[in-house]
C-alpha cells in the first residue's frame, strides 16, 4: 500500500512541474546548465548507469548518496528562502501603488492650477493689446486710402494725357503713358462698382480702341493693298504705333502683320502664277532666289521699324513658305503627267536646301503663332547602317565597321523642315515606281555578271568572299533611304520598304540560290544515275571551283542576312512611329538562312557521297578471312584523302563566317557517322582478327573526325565542345559494337548482359544484327533472342520511376533502315 501510494505522489508530482516547451526553453536561456538533472528529458535509469557503468563503480556509492542527498538539502534551503521571500511581496506591491495614485493626484492638481494662470495671462495680454490693434487697423485703412487717393489722380490724369496724346498721333509717349495707366487701372478692379472709376475704365477702352483703329488706318495709308509702296523709308511715326501695339489687343499687332506681309508677298504671287513659265518645277530656285532678296531688301528698309521681338523676316519667311507649299501642290495637281523623277528630285533637292538655309538663319519661334499653323514634324535621326564614311570609301569591311560603330550625337532638329516639301508627298510614287525599275534593272545585271565572269577562282582571294553584287545592292540601297526619309517618314518609306522586301528576295533567289552547283541527288535521296555511278566505282564530286562558289554564296548570304537584320532596325528608326510595326523583313531574313542552311548541306553532300565508295567497299570486304592486324584499311585511307581534299578548302574559304564552318563539321559528323555503322552492320560474318582490324580502323576514323576542324592547318585550334561531343558519343557506340561482336557468345546470359550494359539499346533488330555479324546460326540466335527479351530490364511504368536507359529510342541506323531497304532493293533490280 505504502508502495502505491508512493507511485501516486510521484505521478501527481510529474503532472504538477510538466512544463510546456516554451517555458522549458525560456528557463534553459535564463539559467543555462550542464547537470542533467536539469535536463527537461531526465532519465532517471540512464543517469544512475552513467554513475556506475560497470560492478566495480558501485564501490563508491555511498559517496554518490552523499553527494545527491547534499545537492537535496541546498535546494531545499533554496526553495525555503524563495517561498519566505514571496510572503512580502502582495502587501509591498499595493503600498507601491497606492503611493502611484496620491502622487498622480498631486500631479494632476498642478497641471489644473498651471492651465488657470495660462487661461489669466491671456485674457490679461488681450485687454493690453486690444488698442494696439485698433491703431494698426486705422493705420493700414490710412495708408491704403492715401495710396488709392493718389492712383485715382495719376489715373485721372493719365487719361486726359492719353486722349490728347492720341488726337496729335504722339505714339512714342502714348506707348510709355498707356502702359502705366493699364498698370494703375488694374488696382481699381475691385472699385468697379464706383460710377466715377467705371467712367474712367470705359474712357481708358475707348482710348485703347481707337488707338488701335487709328494705327490700322496708318499702315493702310502707308501701305495700301493695291498698289506699290510709297517711297523712301519708313516713318517714325509707325515705329513709334508699333510699339503703342505691342500694349493694345493683340489682334491689332495680329493685323498689322497680316497686312504688311500680305502686301510684301502681293508681287510674288503675280510673278509666279500658274500660267508662267517660271512657275513650274524647273525654275523653282527663281522661287528661293526672289524670297531671299525680298528679306534682304526688307532688312534695309524697314527693319527697324517693327520691334525685334516681332521676328518679321522670320514670318515674311514663314508666310512665303505656306504659299509657295499650297501654290506648287495646286500646280503638280494640274500637271501630275508631266511630273518626272529627275525632276521631282531637283525640286526636292532645292527645297530642302532652302529649308535648311531657313533652319540656320531663323529659330523657328513663330511657326505656332498663326491659326492653322502647325509646326512641322521634325526628321527622325539622320542615322544609316549603310552610310558610308565622310571619306567615301565603300568597301565592305569598312561596312560591317559602320554597322558596328556607336551613333554619331544626334543633330539638332529643322523645325523647317517639310514646311514646303511636304507638298511633294503625296507624288512620290514616281520616286518609287523608279526606284523599282532601277532595282530590277540592277538585279539584271548583276545575273548577266555573274554568268559572263562566272564563279570565283579557287586560290585567289575572291573564293569564299562576298560577291561585289551584294554590296552594290545595299549601296543602292542606302542611297534610296537617305533620299526616301529626307522627302518624308510616312506612307513611302513603307512603299520603299516593300520595294527593298520584293529585290532581296530577288537577289536570294536569281543570284545566290540560282547559282548554286546542282547535285545528282535531291534531298538524300537517289536516282538510277547515282546508283550506276556508285556501281561503276564514280562518284559525282564538286569541284574546287564549285566548292569556292558554295562557300562564297554562304558567305554572302551571311553578310546579308545581318545586314538584312540593321536595314530593319533603321527604317524602323526613320519611318513615324505609328508605322513601325509595318515594317517586317523576317521573311527576307528567313529566305537568307535557307540559302545558308543550302549551301551547308550542298557541302555536306558532296564530301558525303564522296565517302560512300569507300564505306561500300569495307562492307564488301570478307572480314571473316582477315588472318592479321595490319595497317588502317584501304577504305579508311579514301575516306582520310577525300576528308583532306575537301575540309582545308571549305575552311579557308569560310574563314570570315566561322560558326558556319562549325555547323558544317557537326552536320557532317551527324551524317557520316550513321551511315558508317549502318555500314558496320552489313560486314559479316566477321572473325576476331576482322573485328580488330575493324576496332583499329573505327579508331582511326575517331581520330580524323576529332581533328577535322582543324586538319591541314598550319594554327591547330581546338575543336568546339559540342562537334567533339558529338564525335565521341557516335564513334563510341561503334566501337562498343565491335567489341560485343568480338566478346564471347558463351555463357549466353553473360554475352547478352554483355551487350545490354554496353549498348544499352532494347531494340531486338540491332541485337539480330550482332548476332549476325557474329555469323550464328538461325537456331542459336533463336535462343540468344529469347534470353535477350527476358534479360531486359523493365522499364518504370509511372512518370516518377526515377531515370532510365532509353531503349526504345530509335537509333541513327533505324532512321535511315527504310532508305537502305530501298536502296538494296534498287540496285538488286539493276544487276
Amino acid at each position: 500500500m505504502m508502495e502505491d501510494e508512493e507511485l501516486e505522489f510521484v505521478e501527481d508530482l510529474e503532472a504538477i512541474l510538466h512544463l510546456t516547451p516554451e517555458v522549458q526553453l525560456a528557463i534553459e536561456q535564463v539559467f543555462p546548465s550542464q547537470d542533467p538533472l536539469d535536463r527537461a528529458d531526465f532519465n532517471a535509469v540512464e543517469y544512475i548507469n552513467t554513475l556506475f557503468p560497470t560492478e566495480q563503480s558501485l564501490a563508491n556509492i555511498d559517496d554518490v548518496v552523499n553527494n545527491i542527498r547534499l545537492k537535496i538539502r541546498r535546494l531545499d534551503d533554496n526553495i525555503r528562502t524563495v517561498v519566505r521571500g514571496q510572503t512580502n511581496v502582495g502587501q509591498d506591491g499595493r503600498q507601491a501603488l497606492e503611493e502611484a495614485q496620491k502622487a498622480i493626484q498631486q500631479l494632476f492638481g498642478k497641471i489644473k492650477d498651471i492651465k488657470d494662470k495660462a487661461e489669466k495671462s491671456e485674457q490679461m495680454v488681450k485687454e493690453i493689446t486690444r488698442d494696439i490693434k485698433q491703431l494698426d487697423h486705422a493705420k493700414r485703412h490710412l495708408t491704403t486710402s492715401i495710396t488709392t487717393l493718389n492712383h485715382l489722380h495719376m489715373l485721372a490724369g493719365g487719361v486726359d494725357s492719353l486722349e490728347a496724346m492720341t488726337r496729335k498721333r504722339q505714339y512714342g509717349e502714348v506707348a510709355n503713358l498707356l502702359q502705366g495707366v493699364v498698370n494703375v487701372l488694374e488696382h481699381f478692379q475691385k472699385y468697379m462698382g464706383i460710377p466715377q472709376i467705371r467712367q474712367l475704365s470705359e474712357r481708358v477702352k475707348a482710348a485703347q480702341s481707337e488707338l488701335g483703329t487709328q494705327i490700322l488706318a496708318d499702315f493702310e495709308e502707308t501701305f495700301p493693298a493695291q498698289g506699290s509702296k510709297k517711297s523712301g523709308g519708313p516713318s517714325i511715326v509707325l515705329r513709334d504705333a508699333c510699339l503703342v501695339a505691342n500694349v493694345l489687343d493683340p489682334r491689332i499687332k495680329q493685323e498689322i502683320i497680316k497686312k504688311f506681309i500680305r502686301q510684301h508677298l502681293s508681287e510674288y504671287l503675280v510673278l509666279f502664277q500658274e500660267n508662267q513659265d517660271v512657275a513650274w518645277l524647273d525654275k523653282i530656285d527663281r522661287r528661293y532666289a526672289w524670297i531671299k532678296r525680298q528679306l534682304v531688301d526688307y532688312e534695309e528698309k524697314y527693319g527697324r521699324m517693327f520691334p525685334e521681338e516681332w521676328c518679321m523676316t522670320e514670318r515674311i519667311a514663314v508666310e512665303f513658305c505656306h504659299i509657295t507649299r499650297t501654290e506648287l501642290a495646286k500646280l503638280m495637281r494640274t500637271r501630275a503627267r508631266e511630273i518626272e523623277v529627275k525632276l521631282l528630285l531637283f525640286a526636292i533637292q532645292r527645297t530642302t536646301n532652302f529649308e535648311g538655309l531657313l533652319a540656320k538663319r531663323f529659330s523657328g519661334c513663330t511657326l505656332n503663332d498663326g491659326p492653322g499653323q502647325k509646326k512641322p514634324e521634325t526628321p527622325l535621326e539622320p542615322t544609316n547602317p549603310f552610310l558610308e564614311d565622310e571619306s567615301g570609301e565603300d568597301n565592305i569591311s569598312e561596312k560591317d565597321e559602320d554597322l558596328d560603330r556607336p551613333k554619331k550625337p544626334k543633330a539638332p532638329d529643322n523645325p523647317f523642315h517639310g514646311i514646303v516639301s511636304k507638298c511633294f508627298e503625296p507624288h512620290l510614287y514616281v520616286y518609287i515606281e523608279s526606284q523599282d525599275k532601277n532595282l530590277g534593272e540592277l538585279i539584271d545585271r548583276f545575273v548577266a555578271d555573274f554568268r559572263a565572269q562566272g564563279p570565283p577562282k579557287s586560290g585567289t582571294d575572291e573564293g569564299g568572299a562576298v560577291l561585289p553584287s551584294c554590296a552594290d545592292l545595299f549601296v543602292y540601297y542606302k542611297k534610296c533611304m537617305v533620299q526616301c526619309s529626307q522627302l518624308s517618314t510616312g506612307e513611302p518609306m513603307i512603299a520603299l520598304s516593300t520595294i527593298f522586301q520584293k529585290y532581296l528576295r530577288e537577289y536570294a533567289w536569281k543570284i545566290l540560290s540560282g547559282n548554286l552547283p546542282k547535285t545528282s541527288t535531291n534531298s538524300g535521296g537517289l536516282t538510277i544515275s547515282s546508283l550506276l555511278k556508285e556501281k561503276e566505282g564514280e562518284v559525282a564530286k564538286f569541284t574546287m571551283e564549285e566548292l569556292c562558289l558554295i562557300c562564297s554564296i554562304l558567305s554572302t548570304a551571311e553578310y546579308c542576312l545581318a545586314t538584312t537584320q540593321q536595314l530593319e532596325e533603321k527604317l524602323k528608326e526613320k519611318v513615324d512611329k505609328s508605322l513601325m510595326e509595318r515594317i517586317n523583313l523576317s521573311g527576307e531574313m528567313d529566305t537568307f538562312s535557307t540559302v545558308i542552311s543550302n549551301s551547308i548541306q550542298l557541302l555536306v553532300q558532296d564530301l558525303d557521297a564522296a565517302c560512300d565508295p569507300a564505306l561500300t567497299a569495307m562492307s564488301k570486304m570478307p572480314w571473316q578471312s582477315v588472318e592479321h592486324v595490319g595497317d588502317q584499311s584501304p577504305y579508311v585511307t579514301s575516306v582520310i584523302m577525300h576528308i583532306k581534299q575537301n575540309v582545308p578548302i571549305i575552311r579557308d574559304n569560310l574563314a570570315s563566317t566561322r560558326k558556319y564552318f562549325t555547323q558544317f563539321c557537326i552536320k557532317f559528323t551527324n551524317s557520316f557517322i550513321p551511315k558508317f555503322i549502318n555500314h558496320l552492320f552489313r560486314c559479316k560474318p566477321i572473325s576476331m582478327v576482322g573485328a580488330e582490324q575493324l576496332l583499329l580502323d573505327t579508331h582511326s576514323l575517331k581520330t580524323i573526325l576529332l581533328d577535322l576542324p582543324s586538319i591541314g592547318s598550319q594554327v591547330v585550334r581546338k575543336a568546339p565542345a559540342s562537334y567533339t561531343k558529338i564525335v565521341v558519343k557516335g564513334m563510341t557506340r561503334a566501337e562498343m559494337i565491335l567489341k560485343v561482336v568480338m566478346a564471347p557468345h558463351e555463357p549466353s546470359v553473360v554475352f547478352v548482359d554483355n551487350y545490354i550494359k554496353l549498348l544499352a539499346d532494347s531494340n531486338p533488330e540491332t541485337f539480330q544484327k550482332i548476332l549476325d555479324m557474329k555469323g550464328l546460326k538461325r537456331s542459336e540466335q533463336s535462343t540468344m533472342l529469347e534470353l535477350f527479351r527476358q534479360r531486359l530490364p523493365t522499364p518504370p511504368s509511372g512518370p516518377d520511376g526515377g531515370p532510365s536507359l532509353s531503349f526504345s529510342a530509335p537509333t541513327p541506323e533505324q532512321e535511315s533502315s527504310r532508305i537502305r531497304k530501298l536502296e538494296k532493293l534498287i540496285k538488286k533490280r539493276i544487276q
